[in-house]
């Protein structure tokens, strides 16, 4: 089934992350995926180390989005696009492939929008495929089996407080 954890609040990744680690439990085996993020932050050392987990992150990490030039997204573009692929290729090894960030990724154009829908059609019944990020595509929305908003209510960054390690990143 499609899982869609999606919001502006805390939680989206932790959630991925939990059902991550319930399936290899029960010895599914896992592809944890990360799109935006440059494959440091906490949660990706514990999650390498379960057996029947492997992680992947992209490539080409060039900071946030919205400090990169055109030249520079269109660089990410065809280099997600590359990496998505290789997932799509790979997807037939693994019982759950959480997609994180897939949503941010899919609305910044670094999937072509003729990929992502076929394929989470084509996995479907097949295996759980798990996509966070915020603002989902309507037809995202559609797709999911689970859809979870995550809601923020507060949060310290509101406060001016930044990211903490081992709690945000």
């Amino acid at each position: 089934m499609i899982h869609i954890y999606h919001g502006d609040g805390k939680g989206k990744t932790t959630a991925a992350c939990g059902l991550a680690v319930r399936a290899a439990g029960r010895g599914l085996r896992v592809l944890f995926a990360q799109f935006f993020k440059d494959g440091s932050s906490g949660e990706i050392g514990v999650l390498s180390a379960i057996p029947h987990v492997e992680t992947r992150h992209p490539p080409l990490h060039l900071g946030r989005w919205a400090g990169l030039s055109g030249g520079e997204r269109e660089r990410i573009a065809v280099s997600y696009r590359a990496y998505f692929e290789k997932i799509v290729s790979d997807a037939e090894k693994y019982d759950l492939i959480v997609l994180d960030e897939a949503l941010s990724a899919f609305n910044h154009g670094c999937f072509p929008r003729d990929a992502l829908l076929p394929f989470l059609r084509a996995q479907g019944g097949v295996r759980e495929i798990v996509l966070t990020g915020r603002d989902p595509a309507e037809e995202l929305l559609e797709a999911g089996d689970y859809v979870t908003e995550m809601r923020k209510e507060k949060h310290p960054f509101d406060r001016g407080v930044g990211a903490r390690e081992g709690v945000e990143y």
